[in-house]
């Protein structure tokens, strides 16, 4: 059935409980391709709590993106097999701890018709706070519902994207991705078969299963943690990618970046394909 518009802004759940252990905050770093070398010190601190000499475990920022995972305003009936991640923005109010037991605030923030052919765009977001109340983080979603258009809502008012330097890239990180990398990522949380099941992928229109949005947005996450952050999570104050393309497990993302003060501007490529398949990416660091 249709989107239920305007009835569908008015969906919310507030402070539902929520916590994640050391355990999770590994496997995340694992999901998006981090300890590959298991020698690199830098990446071990965040796949490893088990130094000889003793040292922190690092939360990578992104981690936010699941830590919550299945937090949602509520039912919206929408046509699974047509679902993609749009775009990620997630605001850091707080370093994200090891262990933490959280409440999560989700909303729908706007929901855009783009026509029967186009499908609609749907935005959540989900404040997650602390045991006293405090924000650490606040996650702004995009799903691109390819199926769901011509419901009856408006098609303009989404937010203007950020837009990279003309000029050539300051840096550029190249990111080799696992053939199985969607089977270990999915264990973080997302659990669709579009990432897992070649015949579900073929239903849904793609060659095989696909790379997760969010694990590609974990990857330019780890360029701009390697380049210009000193592997320091507490730096980030913002992290923001829209998806233009899927990424197929296997693949190498080359990850441009433009350096203007704090700002870190992002576009990622396939380069074997000619792909675009990260535009208008934004890192704030403090």
């Amino acid at each position: 059935m249709p989107i239920d518009y305007p009835a569908v802004l008015e969906l919310k759940t507030e402070a539902a409980p929520y916590s994640w252990r050391d355990r999770d905050v590994l496997l995340y770093a694992l999901g998006i391709g981090m300890g590959a070398d298991p020698l690199n010190e830098k990446e071990l601190q965040f796949v490893n709590e088990a130094f000889a000499t003793p040292r922190p475990l690092k939360v990578v920022p992104t981690f936010a993106s699941v830590c919550v995972w299945g937090a949602r305003p509520g039912v919206i009936d929408l046509n699974r097999l047509m679902l993609v991640d749009g775009e990620r923005d997630i605001t850091f109010h707080k370093p994200i701890p090891v262990v933490a037991s959280v409440t999560a605030d989700a909303r729908v923030r706007g929901v855009h018709d783009k026509g029967k052919e186009k499908g609609a765009i749907i935005q959540n977001e989900i404040v997650v706070r602390d045991g006293d109340g405090d924000k650490i983080v606040t996650i702004l979603s995009s799903t691109f519902a390819r199926g769901d258009g011509r419901f009856g809502g408006p098609s303009e008012g989404m937010p203007e994207p950020h837009q990279v330097p003309r000029r050539a890239p300051d840096r550029s990180v190249d990111i080799p991705t696992r053939p199985d990398q969607a089977l270990i990522y999915r264990l973080s949380g997302d659990r669709n078969p579009l990432h897992s099941d070649s015949e579900f992928a073929r239903r849904a229109g793609f060659p095989r299963p696909i790379l997760h949005g969010m694990c590609t947005y974990g990857l330019t996450c780890r360029a701009v943690l390697q380049t210009y952050a000193d592997y320091d999570p507490s730096a980030f104050r913002r992290h923001r990618v829209r998806f233009s393309a899927p990424v197929f497990p296997g693949e190498i993302i080359t990850v441009n970046l433009w350096k203007d003060g704090n700002s870190i501007s992002i576009e990622a490529h396939v380069r074997e394909r000619q792909i675009t398949v990260v535009k208008n990416g934004l890192t704030m660091l403090g």
